[in-house]
């Protein structure tokens, strides 16, 4: 991948515009703060627990440790346990040194209260001074320290088998009238059209049902702005979006909120589920053999005059502001920002993310060459919900849009609950 290619420009400058499963594995303690250059492993978060996921970062870690500055101890956690918890993890008196998280306002949120180490001297690096300016602003807070450092970005979209469209003779729809034609054409075979995933812990995953029908019908500048308070959950733009939700409804597994993404993933990979939106980080759990056989379409155009937009999040790493290893930390993230180390966690992983260093290759896979013409097509860019808004702000999606899946006709009286929750976050 190079940074002159015209699409890969397009892509960041959305991103500029735009504002997995294991158990806790133990006590996480560094070195006290008030010191820069402590002995030791830098401790390293990571909620990127799905197998793949997990195994590319043990091989990164390794891959860090050989080549001889400095060693990382890493400790994954369940991805909504990680999301809970870093909070707290931030404000410990002991916290982990660096963590797997998201840029923009996610961690703006976190750096307005001073939770997050400046890394100016990591960006200094020669491999960061060739990331886009788009990048740099994403990873940039309002008090103009850098906080982020970005190695790998995904896209979301409705997921399908290959061979499973081939035997039950239908095909990618092109509008959202051809969408609900599949629906009604995988369900007249007994099929379930849409898996969700939406329950236990992932009830974040119908957030995406949210913003791309948001984007689609309303614009991806009108769904930033809603996210950051500049309007109200309750305006009709907004119950625009649930009546055009109510007419897919229907095709909905009626378990959608009842199992989580992983089993719903685990439906759609078996044929029980015709389709999924989702992004792509769920392959790091499907099985290998599997991989070639995923394709995806465009979650379908409403309004054509709507401009384009799709959700192509971006993924890396934060420090914190109270790490006693700050040395050490400098120089993990700039090894993780070398096309070497991205390189690294692609070839270990599922392969479907695309690497941030403009020096770093991808997969190459066709799905990954789909995706990524997929992305450089759009003429906005979107991260995702709580990513374009803020982790505060997710719980509220996640009660308003269950109880909607639960009782569509309440969505009046749920959008005005909705609202006043999102008030209370947006005055905190």
């Amino acid at each position: 991948m190079t940074i002159h290619q015209p699409g890969r420009r397009r892509f960041l400058a959305g991103l500029g515009a735009a504002g997995t499963t294991a158990l806790l594995s133990g006590c996480v303690t560094s070195t006290p703060s008030g010191t820069t250059s402590s002995k030791g492993a830098v401790t390293l978060q990571s909620n990127l627990s799905a197998p793949q996921a997990k195994a590319a970062m043990t091989d990164l870690v390794a891959a860090y440790a050989k080549q001889g500055s400095g060693r990382a101890s890493l400790n994954t956690v369940a991805a909504e346990t990680f999301r809970t918890q870093l909070p707290t993890y931030l404000t410990s008196a002991n916290p982990p040194d660096v963590y797997t998280w998201y840029p923009g306002s996610v961690a703006e949120a976190y750096s307005s209260k001073d939770l997050l180490l400046d890394l100016d001297d990591v960006w200094a690096s020669p491999d960061l001074g060739q990331y886009s300016k788009a990048l740099n602003t994403l990873c940039t807070a309002s008090s103009g320290k850098k906080v982020f450092v970005p190695t790998t970005y995904y896209w979301w979209g409705m997921f399908y088998r290959k061979s499973n469209f081939a035997k039950w003779g239908v095909s990618e729809p092109k509008s959202w009238d051809d969408f609900l034609d599949l629906c009604d054409k995988l369900k007249g075979k007994g099929i379930t059209p849409i898996g969700l995933g939406a329950g236990g812990n992932t009830a974040w995953v119908a957030s995406a049902w949210f913003d791309y029908l948001d984007i689609r019908i309303n614009g991806a500048a009108y769904h930033r702005e809603l996210l950051a308070g500049k309007h109200r959950f309750d305006d009709p733009e907004v119950r625009r979006v649930f009546d055009r939700w109510q007419e897919v409804l229907p095709y909905f597994d009626p378990n959608g909120t009842a199992v989580a993404f992983q089993d719903a993933t685990t439906s759609l990979l078996n044929g029980r589920s015709g389709m999924m939106l989702i992004g792509t980080f769920f392959a790091d759990a499907a099985p290998k053999d599997a991989l070639d056989d995923i394709d995806f379409f465009r979650f379908p155009v409403i309004d054509p005059k709507v401009p384009l937009a799709e959700e192509a999040p971006t993924d890396g790493y934060f420090a914190s502001a109270r790490t006693g290893r700050r040395d050490q930390v400098v120089d993990l993230l700039r090894y993780l920002a070398t096309a070497e180390a991205q390189e690294i966690y692609i070839k270990g992983s599922s392969g479907t993310a695309l690497p941030c260093n403009p020096d770093a290759k991808d997969s190459g896979t066709a799905l990954v060459k789909k995706g990524r013409a997929h992305i450089e097509a759009a003429a906005e860019i979107t991260q995702f919900f709580n990513r374009d808004s803020s982790d505060a702000l997710q719980p509220t999606a996640d009660t308003a849009l269950t109880k909607f899946l639960a009782k569509p006709k309440e969505i009046g009286a749920i959008l005005t609950d909705w609202q006043r929750d999102a008030q209370k976050i947006w005055k905190a």
